[in-house]
C-alpha cells in the first residue's frame, strides 16, 4: 500500500531541480526560503540568507540593476501578476574558500505572486536562470558577425577600388559578380551581365574564340588569359586583356573563378598602326608588341615580388610624400590605418616629431639616398599607447621622365635583433 503520511512540502520544495527563492511581500523583500539548486548557483547557503532583506543577502554592485529588481518586486505587489525582468548582470560574491571577490554573472528572472484564499499577496516566488554562458556566447556571436561584416565590407571596398575590371564566376563559369569598373566601362547594369550575358558586350567576331578558350580553361581547371574587344558605354569596341584564375578548396575542387581585365586598346592600336605603316617592319612591330607584353609581365612580376617580399616596401610620390603603394608587411606595421592615397604626415602623424618627415624632405630635395641602421620608431597603437620598433631602412629617390618623382622606401624590422643584443649586453655586463 502507498504511504499515506502527509507530504513534507518544504522538503519537496527545497529539492526541486530549478532555482527558486521565496520572498516576503514586504518592502525589504525579506528572504523566507530557497531551493538547494538556488543556494548552489547563488554560492550562499540557506542559513546565510533566510530572514535577511534581499539586497543584504545578495549585495548588488550596480545600482541600476538593483532598481530593475526592485521594480519587478513592486510590479508583482501592485498588479498581483507575474513579471519577467530583462536580462541583468548581477555579480555574485564568491565564498572565501573559492578565492573571494565577485564573479561576473548574467541572469534571467521571473517573479510570481502566491495569493491566499482572499486573493491577497502572501509570497513572491523568484525563479532564476543563470544565462551567463548563453549571454557570453551571444556576445561572441555578435562580435564574430561584426568582424565578418567588416571583413566583407573590406573585401567589397577592395574589389570596387581596384583600377581594373574585376569579375567572379561559379565553378562552372557562370558570372555572378562584376565590379563597378566593368559596369562603368560597358554602361550596363549588373543583371544584364550575369551568367553568360556578358558575352553580348564582346565583339561578334571575338565571341566564338573567346568562349572556346574560356570553356577549355574550365575543362582544364587552369589559369587563362584572353584578349578580346569589349563594347564600351559609348559604343566603341576596345581591346581588353583579361586573366582568370580558379580558386580551390582544401580538397582541390574549384569553388569559384576570379579574374581581372585592363583596357589595352591604345597599345594594340599603336602596334597595328606600325604594322599598317610599313609591312616590312611587321616583325619589328611584333617585337615591339612582345616587348610591351614582356614589360607588362615584368611589371606584374615586380609587383608580385614587392607584395610577397618579407621587407617593408612603400612608394611615396611628390613633394608631400603621398603613399602610392605599400606592400602587406608595411601595411601590417600600421594595421588598421589608411595609407595609400594619404601623405606621410596624414597617415603617420607620429613620425613628424620624430624627424622622419624632415629626413624625407631632405632626400627629395638633394636627390641623395639615406641609409639608417637600427633606427627606433615610436608607433601609435589603436588604444592610444605607443610602442617602439627598430628598423634598417633606405630612402631612395626615383625618377620618371628624367624628373624626380618620389622616394622608394625599403626597410627591415630588426626589433628582435636589437632587443636580443641588448639583453646579451646586460647579461654580460658589457654596455658597449
Amino acid at each position: 500500500m502507498p504511504d499515506a503520511s502527509p507530504l513534507d512540502y518544504q522538503h519537496l520544495f527545497r529539492a526541486l531541480a530549478d532555482n527558486f527563492l521565496v520572498i516576503a511581500p514586504d518592502a525589504d523583500a525579506t528572504i523566507l526560503d530557497d531551493t538547494d539548486s538556488h543556494a548552489a548557483v547563488a554560492m550562499k547557503s540557506r542559513a546565510e540568507v533566510v530572514g535577511k532583506p534581499f539586497f543584504e543577502a545578495y549585495p548588488v554592485a550596480d545600482q541600476n540593476e538593483a532598481d530593475v529588481i526592485r521594480a519587478s518586486h513592486e510590479h508583482v505587489r501592485r498588479h498581483l501578476e507575474p513579471h519577467t525582468m530583462p536580462l541583468i548582470r548581477y555579480d555574485l560574491e564568491r565564498p572565501a574558500a573559492q578565492g573571494g571577490g565577485l564573479e561576473e554573472r548574467y541572469w534571467q528572472a521571473t517573479h510570481y505572486p502566491i495569493l491566499d484564499e482572499q486573493g491577497r499577496l502572501r509570497y513572491i516566488v523568484q525563479r532564476t536562470q543563470d544565462v551567463t554562458e548563453q549571454h557570453r556566447a551571444e556576445l561572441l556571436r555578435q562580435q564574430m558577425q561584426r568582424e565578418l561584416a567588416e571583413s566583407q565590407e573590406r573585401a567589397q571596398f577592395t574589389l570596387e577600388a581596384l583600377p581594373i575590371m574585376v569579375w567572379t564566376t561559379t565553378p562552372t563559369g557562370e558570372v555572378d559578380y562584376f565590379n563597378q569598373r566593368w559596369l562603368q566601362f560597358t554602361g550596363r547594369q549588373l543583371p544584364e551581365q550575369l551568367g553568360s550575358d556578358w558575352t553580348n558586350s564582346v565583339h561578334p567576331d571575338d565571341q566564338a574564340p573567346t568562349l572556346q578558350t574560356w570553356q577549355q580553361a574550365l575543362a582544364d581547371g587552369a589559369e587563362v588569359q584572353l584578349e578580346y574587344r569589349l563594347r564600351r558605354h559609348d559604343g566603341q569596341y576596345r581591346w581588353v586583356l583579361a586573366r582568370g584564375v580558379p580558386r580551390r578548396n582544401a580538397e582541390g575542387r574549384i569553388t569559384m573563378w576570379v579574374g581581372g581585365g585592363i583596357d589595352i586598346h591604345d597599345q594594340k592600336q599603336m602596334v597595328q598602326e606600325l604594322l599598317t605603316a610599313n609591312e616590312q617592319q611587321a616583325s619589328l612591330s611584333d617585337q615591339a608588341y612582345q616587348a610591351y607584353q614582356l614589360a607588362e609581365s615584368q611589371r606584374e612580376l615586380f609587383y608580385n615580388l614587392f607584395m610577397q617580399a618579407p621587407a617593408l616596401i612603400a612608394i611615396l610620390r611628390g613633394t608631400d610624400h603621398r603613399f602610392d603603394f605599400a606592400n602587406p608587411p608595411y601595411q601590417r606595421l600600421f594595421a588598421g590605418r589608411q595609407l595609400v592615397g594619404l601623405t606621410v604626415g596624414e597617415a603617420l602623424p607620429e613620425v613628424i616629431e620624430q624627424g622622419f618627415l624632415d629626413l624625407l624632405n631632405k632626400v627629395y630635395e638633394t636627390g641623395e639616398a639615406y641609409h639608417g641602421d637600427e633606427i627606433m620608431i615610436m608607433i601609435n597603437d589603436p588604444d592610444g599607447s605607443a610602442h617602439p620598433i627598430y628598423v634598417n631602412f633606405t630612402y631612395q629617390p626615383f625618377y620618371e621622365g628624367g624628373q624626380r618623382a618620389g622616394i622608394a622606401v625599403f626597410a627591415y624590422e630588426v626589433t628582435d635583433l636589437v632587443q636580443a643584443r641588448k639583453a646579451l649586453e646586460r647579461h654580460s655586463g658589457n654596455p658597449s
